[in-house]
């Protein structure tokens, strides 16, 4: 090499460090150092991460009511392959909380197999520094037994708790109108039966707690009152437990929506010093009375009226017909209510009257009302007697309304499905429809009623032509109020999808 003449001839490049590797102990395939001293192949094959973890396995399934068993005692709802079955399973599974679970799926079956398959994928550390992955199969078998919610059933102990509501007046207008807020709010899932009475329903439930929580959605709705009675079923001294059975008495305020009733002196005094003589304007969870002369209103709530309890004067039974001839507005107003002077024609003789009334800003002349004609009815009402001459109107207005015989209706109303009352009478029945045409009638007429009810599309076919020919008699009103359509919801039931 000649070093004067600069020439140093190629450089060596440095070499690479290498990995140090050793043998397999098991096949003697070069790997990377390892705790084990074993080829990831050999460790499969030599290591079982699953050790300890169950392989079968058996879960309860009601065959009536489609309900799995949850441990310990708990019986949910969990259609095949889903979210809720897996979890049942996976908790049956002993040692799974030894590893870390990174995959499960369901293997499909034949449905009359009464077998469950699962996919199960899961890690653990099989080593220092080295975690092993492995999958592996889990079968159950469907035992078909029966929840003791069904098994209760076929005794005479399928309910655990009632709540009997009832209310003392010759109508059901109130109790088909808690129906649909019932139905609205979903309040009836939860019970084990529904049966009508004569005059009432009763509410079966499998759960106290159930029961109770219906007792106040029902204060949230109607003004109420309760008592509680409780049944000893069976007693076990040894372990001093016991079985009841509980009965909640509801009882609804016997005054309704366009009642006249006549306040007990003390009464009206206690509420803002108001007329005896006031009309029922509103049934909530507390009552709402109005004097119709001055537009004052009181408010009432359940217990005040049952310390001094009163009967309604006069109902909607006694409602006399009269066609507005003149309205003369006197000012005040209270909301959608105007005080106003009204010149009536009674339609049954053809008589005049003057009155005054709280439904002026709703009547115009030729309009068609409903109201008490008290100068020529007979109350048999102790406190009623005791009010002076001057003080009582001759007329009371209740509200308008809108002559008609029939109506095709384009809306519907559902129904609870409830256990219908026995030996019940044809005119108890007749009663019943003639309640249940002016509930639909009272809904057609006061948007505020229909707030707490949901209405659905009629599918009825409209009527042909000869039919319209022979129901021109029946034409309805024009200025019969309409429901729009937007109100109205789609019956998805009904619906062939």
């Amino acid at each position: 090499m000649d070093i004067d003449g600069g020439n140093f001839g190629y450089a060596m490049e440095p070499a690479q460090p290498t990995a140090s590797r050793i043998l397999c102990c098991e096949c003697g395939v070069p790997t990377e150092p390892n705790a084990a001293a074993m080829c990831m192949d050999c460790i499969k094959l030599k290591v079982d991460v699953t050790t300890g973890i169950t392989r079968e396995g058996t879960i309860n399934h009601c065959r009536e009511c489609e309900r799995y068993m949850q441990p310990p005692n708990h019986w949910i709802l969990a259609p095949n392959e889903s979210r809720e079955l897996m979890a049942i399973c996976l908790k049956k599974l002993r040692g799974l909380n030894q590893v870390r679970l990174i995959d499960a799926n369901f293997i499909w079956t034949e449905p009359h197999s009464r077998r469950l398959k699962l996919k199960l994928t899961v890690q653990k550390e099989a080593f220092t520094n080295t975690i092993l992955q492995q999958a592996f199969q889990v079968e159950f078998v469907v035992n078909n037994t029966q929840c003791p919610d069904c098994a209760r059933t076929y005794t005479p102990h399928i309910w655990r708790a009632v709540v009997q509501c009832r209310q003392k007046v010759l109508h059901k207008r109130t109790f088909l109108y808690l129906e649909q807020v019932i139905l609205k709010n979903r309040a009836h899932l939860v019970t084990v039966n529904i049966k009508e009475t004569k005059d009432g329903i009763d509410f079966f439930f499998a759960q106290r707690a159930h029961a109770t929580k219906m007792i106040e959605f029902l204060s949230s709705v109607v003004p109420i009152r309760f008592k509680t009675s409780e049944e000893l079923i069976s007693e076990d001294f040894k372990s001093n437990t016991a079985n009841y059975k509980f009965t909640y008495s509801t009882e609804i305020v016997p005054i309704c929506k366009e009642d006249l009733v006549c306040l007990p002196k003390p009464v009206a005094k206690a509420h803002g010093s108001i007329a005896q003589l006031v009309l029922c304007i509103k049934v909530g969870p507390s009552l709402r009375f109005m004097d119709p002369l001055t537009l004052h209103t009181a408010d009432m709530l359940p217990a005040s009226y049952w310390r001094s309890p009163f009967p309604s004067l006069a109902d909607l039974t006694e409602l006399t017909e009269f066609i507005v001839a003149d309205v003369d507005f006197l000012g005040p107003t209270n909301g959608k209510y105007a005080l106003a002077d009204v010149e009536l024609i009674k339609s049954s003789d053809g008589s005049t009257h003057i009155t005054r009334t709280h439904l002026g800003s709703l009547l115009n002349a030729g309009d068609t009302v409903m109201g008490y004609h008290l100068s020529v009815t007979n109350f048999n009402n102790e406190v009623f007697d005791t009010l002076k001459e001057e003080t009582i109107p001759e007329i009371v207005l209740v509200k308008k309304t809108f002559p008609r015989k029939s109506r095709n209706r384009n809306w519907k109303l559902k129904s609870i499905g409830m256990q219908q009352a026995e030996d019940l009478k044809k005119q108890d029945v007749d009663r019943q429809e003639h309640d249940y045409e002016i509930f639909l009638r009272n809904l057609e007429e006061d948007p505020e009623l229909r707030q707490g009810v949901n209405l659905y599309k009629s599918n009825t076919p409209k009527a042909s032509a000869n039919d319209a020919e022979m129901d021109e008699e029946d034409e309805v009103d024009e200025n019969v109020p309409p429901i729009s359509v937007d109100e109205l919801l789609d019956d998805v039931e009904s619906m062939r999808i």
